[in-house]
């Protein structure tokens, strides 16, 4: 029986771990309900973004704040431009072609990163890397804390900002209905290249906010495929139920690898594979349908 102390500390860390997977998982979402395009190279643009801030940060010595705002500006720049001059031009092609060439782009990006930035793990510093004690000998890592904090400052921004400005509600307009938003003198085009930008900069923020916790490496893009089972735990196409499956496999992770050792690393796909099994639509089911 773990002590109380150690099972409080595996919640927080877990908790943390859902919190990243819920940023990397909220791009998954909007790039879904926008364009219906699951974007398997999503994981890697938290990759680059890691690297990006790494470059403005350690190399041209900016520090961590500036380097972490034009990192994210600069990979949603990236984001932008593969809607706008790539996908945007195989609208109506299969979905198979679709999945190739977004898995396609994750390949070319892992290779890019590895020959512009080299193939060994770097690390990164941030304002996070203190610890805070709780008391009873239990201490909790500021960068877990953050990773929390930003989570829950980031889903509100975003919340206000689909629900409180104009650009936002024609956003939504056009994910729900893209030719009446189109008719509606909507530039649907544009606005799903921005969500395509919003996507990639929340993903460049959780790659930089890991980086105390995974280091930076070519490989850390594949956390976007726990990110993907979150987000399909919870309902795929609901933003409440991406954050809610990844906080429930960020939690179950950490006390999965300690009883069953055996299965460490793929416990969030055990997961998935039970959830699509008694609950195929996930937890939360998308509270409208998308019209054609």
């Amino acid at each position: 029986m773990l002590p109380m102390s150690d099972v409080i500390h595996l919640a927080i860390t877990g908790i943390a771990q859902g919190c990243a997977y819920g940023l990397i998982a909220l791009g998954f979402v909007l790039i879904y309900k926008a364009t219906e395009v699951v974007n398997f190279a999503h994981g890697e643009f938290m990759m680059l973004g890691a690297f990006a801030v790494l470059t403005f940060s350690e190399v041209l010595g900016w520090g961590f704040w500036p380097a972490f705002v034009l990192g994210c500006l600069s990979i949603g720049a990236v984001g932008y431009l593969v809607d706008a001059q790539v996908m945007r031009r195989i609208i109506g092609q299969s979905q198979a072609s679709i999945f190739i060439l977004t898995v396609a782009f994750g390949f070319i990006f892992r290779s890019l990163a590895g020959m512009i930035f080299g193939w060994n793990t770097q690390s990164l510093d941030t304002p996070f890397d203190g610890r805070i004690a709780l008391g009873g000998g239990l201490e909790i890592g500021t960068d877990r804390i953050a990773i929390v904090g930003a989570t829950v400052m980031l889903v509100g921004v975003l919340y206000l900002f689909f629900a409180r400005t104009r650009v936002g509600i024609a956003m939504q307009a056009a994910s729900q209905n893209q030719l009446a938003a189109f008719y509606m003198g909507i530039p649907v085009k544009r606005l799903v290249s921005f969500t395509w930008a919003i996507g990639a900069m929340i993903a460049a923020a959780a790659g930089a906010l890991l980086a105390p916790v995974t280091q930076v490496d070519t490989t850390i893009g594949f956390l976007g495929i726990k990110a993907l089972s979150g987000a399909i735990v919870g309902g795929f196409g609901s933003i409440p139920g991406a954050l809610l499956g990844c906080l429930l496999i960020g939690l179950i992770e950490p006390f999965a690898d300690y009883y069953v050792p055996s299965i460490k690393g793929v416990s969030a796909y055990v997961v998935m594979l039970l959830v699509l099994f008694i609950r195929p639509e996930g937890l939360i089911v998308q509270t409208y349908q998308k019209k054609a």
